[in-house]
């Protein structure tokens, strides 16, 4: 699973996520991407199991590119732990992904074989997405 080797800092603030993605909206490296629509936290076991699906439904043909990266910290405390005593230890990590961020992108494949490969990675996913190609 995707995580940092290592991070000026163990644990993060949790922060918000607001406004459109700046940088990494368009395709880069593949013909076709997936795009997502709405801000939120795409753990590593996410990202992992999405890029499994894909990967497989392309039956290893093609190459696929991964446009984020957990980095992240969420930190949790134990159940049923008294209140205070400091902040929890982290637990796993996180990409934040901004709306119009391209998320993973797949090259050497035909038009059918991507839209399916896509949605199967897209419904692993906990957030909307849109498969997009690139227009030629």
């Amino acid at each position: 699973m995707l995580s940092p080797k290592r991070t000026k800092f163990r644990k993060q603030f949790k922060g918000r996520i607001n406004g459109a993605a700046k940088a990494g909206t368009s395709l880069n490296f593949g013909a076709f991407g997936l795009k997502a629509m709405e801000p939120e936290r795409l753990n590593a076991r996410e990202i992992e199991a999405a890029r499994r699906a894909i990967t497989r439904q392309m039956k290893r043909a093609g190459r696929v590119w991964i446009r984020i990266f957990p980095d992240v910290p969420v930190s949790k405390k134990p159940a049923e732990v008294r209140m205070g005593s400091g902040k929890g230890a982290p637990e796993f990590w996180v990409a934040k992904v901004k709306p119009g961020r391209i998320l993973f992108e797949i090259d050497g494949v035909d038009l059918v074989t991507a839209k399916e490969a896509m949605r199967l990675g897209a419904a692993k996913l906990s957030i909307a997405t849109k498969f997009i190609a690139r227009s030629v």
